[in-house]
């Protein structure tokens, strides 16, 4: 992890999936070179969606006619990346809730489709297109299942505020890119199918609090992102209070009403962030009719 080039296909479990991603990235090496297939208005949400859309991210407007070229190019551009890079593509298109579950069941039922317990059902045309571009020089896929324990409650972006934490399990699983099916239908269905066995795999977590007996693997908290936000920290802390000292900002009603109305901003700018991040918010991805189908298929470790 880290020293290769990878297409990941995570669930879209929690409010903070993004975060669990860069937590992952960070710790082996290569956040700064990791980006998302994410929806266009994320990149207007402040800082965060700002350092998405400063770091290339694809954004997609959720109609394949109008990002078929957008993913084309952006996958074009990461050919030549100079360094191991990862691609994280939320195939479900929506974050994951009750609601949205019992439409992809009742969409399911219709097609005769495998019936989703915990995942929503894959939309594949961009997967397809992904594996289609990057086939020949993207070694591998990782399956990422993200689950919350039990006795945690869900991440949220108002719980970090808080300074509140919750636990994340996560169960990752590295697939040759090669052994892949040639054909685009037979892609597709791999996808599907994957889907399949991660709903089976959330099922054993639901009933067991874990995802298996095998031990957990430690991949470490490395010491240099942590030395780069203690150094900005620091100087960003200096210049604000020399900025303060040499304004006399706080010292005049003019000054200290300036400061309110900044502050209400950030304050402003924070609960949109929040409230955008929020399940229950988020807007549902349509799924396209298609033919009945049942499968299943049991991927290897």
């Amino acid at each position: 992890m880290g020293k290769e080039h990878a297409l990941l296909l995570p669930n879209h479990r929690s409010d903070i999936d993004w975060l669990v991603g860069w937590v992952l990235a960070q710790r082996s090496g290569c956040l700064g070179s990791s980006i998302a297939v994410m929806k266009k208005s994320s990149k207007f949400l402040p800082v965060i969606g700002w350092s998405m859309w400063f770091s290339e991210y694809l954004f997609l407007e959720r109609s394949w006619a109008k990002d078929e070229n957008t993913i084309k190019a952006g996958l074009q551009r990461l050919r030549d990346y100079p360094q191991p890079f990862w691609l994280a593509l939320f195939v479900e298109g929506t974050r994951f809730t009750q609601a949205k579950l019992v439409a992809a069941q009742e969409y399911a039922t219709s097609q005769g489709l495998p019936i989703p317990r915990n995942v929503l059902i894959p939309r594949t045309k961009g997967f397809v297109s992904a594996v289609s571009h990057m086939r020949s020089f993207v070694p591998a896929i990782y399956d990422i299942t993200v689950a919350i324990p039990k006795s945690s409650p869900s991440p949220t972006m108002l719980r970090l505020f808080k300074g509140q934490s919750s636990v994340v399990h996560v169960h990752i699983k590295r697939h040759l890119m090669k052994e892949l099916p040639e054909m685009d239908e037979a892609v597709a269905q791999w996808c599907k199918d994957l889907f399949v066995e991660k709903d089976k795999l959330l099922d054993k977590h639901i009933a067991e609090d874990t995802f298996s007996d095998q031990p957990l693997q430690d991949i470490g908290r490395p010491a240099k992102p942590l030395l780069v936000v203690c150094s900005w920290a620091c100087i960003v802390g200096y210049g604000a209070l020399k900025f303060l000292q040499q304004s006399s900002l706080l010292s005049s009603w003019r000054g200290i009403a300036l400061s309110a109305f900044i502050l209400a901003i950030v304050t402003f700018l924070m609960q949109i962030l929040i409230l955008f991040t929020q399940s229950e918010r988020s807007t549902p991805a349509k799924v396209a009719a298609g033919k009945p189908r049942m499968t299943g298929r049991v991927q290897q470790q």
